[in-house]
């Protein structure tokens, strides 16, 4: 488990574990009343069934029902074996303030996860920096698993990762794609962090947790469930800057994925597809009625979202002054060579520290346009010296 957050005790970190398996994720009462009390004095009162007591007073009988199931659930979790379940699953607790959680959450405001759990090599915050959300249908056609896996490949070649949801379909051609890009993606899953759904895509799920991340805001143990699909959306569209549906029909959760996108005033992007076909006609709704940028490749997908895409490459900027970089990123940086290119493990010995610190800076180096992957590894771009 990870510090104490936001003037948290420890205590208050295993509160908000507690709470991942016990309440209703994404709960906007509950969050409220999180940013107003520590987290330990809300599970405390959720134990002892005065947690009523501090909610709202409206749709009382609704709430009352809805806390007496927590408080129920409540009675079977313990911290200690949350935690210990978690670590033999590889997953550790990310809470909001720690230097892993994704500041892009944060908009998401009273319905901001409790915690997350993460599992895999990257880091969570560092790896969505300069990250897309693809997202589209499980039952996707030939052309859409196509354009899923190449946009994915193509934006991985770019240093973008691809977020999705690890579904069948769109999301699993999109993070093989990104996979084969020698890029991380991060998979947001609708289960407990030891757990893997669909069972049919673990092989995938592992590959993510060795290149990439898994992230939940279920506890160990928790089962998919169909709520639990809708309300991970929110998580897939707020970690990045903008969401591409790739493939979608007209009832698609990605159109979901997408309204929260819109909500959250992040970039909606959509590729268009036959208009003989169901499964693009999600799509062009939202290129009709939500007037979302119409896109057919990475280049045109990276130009839309602002400062860090595409454009940094053409201008041979970045978006930070290299004095800005702590002692460690500096070190990195001068171990990454300009040409042709080497890989993490190489640059961890050139600068004399370790594999797992020299993979976290260079996906910020990377988010902060000072370097790019190529070919052969990662490199210095054309223009950046070393501080």
């Amino acid at each position: 488990m990870t510090g104490a957050a936001e003037g948290t005790t420890e205590d208050d970190a295993a509160a908000r574990a507690c709470l991942t398996a016990a309440a209703d994720a994404g709960d906007a009462a509950l969050g409220r009343l999180l940013r107003e009390r520590p987290a330990a004095e809300v599970w405390a009162a959720l134990r002892d069934g005065t947690l009523d007591r501090m909610l709202p007073a409206s749709g009382e009988d609704r709430r009352r029902d809805r806390t007496e199931r927590w408080r129920v659930q409540a009675a079977q979790v313990e911290a200690d074996r949350l935690l210990d379940r978690a670590a033999e699953a590889g997953a550790r607790l990310v809470v909001p303030g720690d230097p892993e959680w994704p500041g892009r959450l944060d908009p998401l405001g009273d319905r901001r996860p409790y915690a997350l759990w993460v599992r895999g090599r990257k880091d969570l915050r560092n790896s969505c920096l300069r990250s897309v959300a693809v997202v589209g249908s499980r039952a996707a056609t030939a052309y859409g698993l196509h354009v899923a896996a190449e946009l994915g490949h193509s934006l991985a070649v770019r240093a973008w990762t691809v977020v999705s949801g690890g579904a069948y379909g769109i999301d699993s051609a999109a993070h093989r794609g990104a996979l084969a890009g020698a890029a991380p993606t991060v998979a947001v899953l609708a289960c407990g962090p030891d757990r893997f759904y669909p069972r049919g895509n673990e092989a995938l799920f592992g590959e993510i947790a060795e290149h990439g991340v898994l992230v939940t805001e279920n506890a160990p143990g928790a089962a998919p469930t169909r709520y639990g699909f809708l309300v991970r959306n929110r998580l897939i569209a707020a970690l990045t800057p903008g969401t591409v549906v790739v493939e979608a029909g007209l009832r698609s959760g990605a159109l979901n994925t997408a309204h929260h996108a819109q909500e959250l005033h992040r970039t909606v992007m959509a590729v268009p597809g036959p208009v003989t076909s169901a499964l693009s006609a999600g799509c062009h709704r939202l290129l009709r009625d939500w007037h979302a940028v119409c896109v057919g490749g990475a280049a045109e997908v990276a130009e839309q979202l602002g400062s860090i895409g595409e454009e940094l490459a053409a201008s041979g900027g970045t978006v930070m002054a290299c004095d800005g970089l702590d002692e460690e990123a500096r070190s990195i940086l001068d171990a990454v060579p300009e040409k042709p290119g080497a890989g993490p493990a190489a640059i961890a010995a050139e600068a004399g520290t370790g594999l797992d610190t020299a993979l976290r800076q260079l996906g910020l180096l990377a988010a902060g346009g000072f370097i790019e992957r190529g070919p052969s590894g990662w490199r210095r771009r054309p223009g950046t010296a070393p501080p």
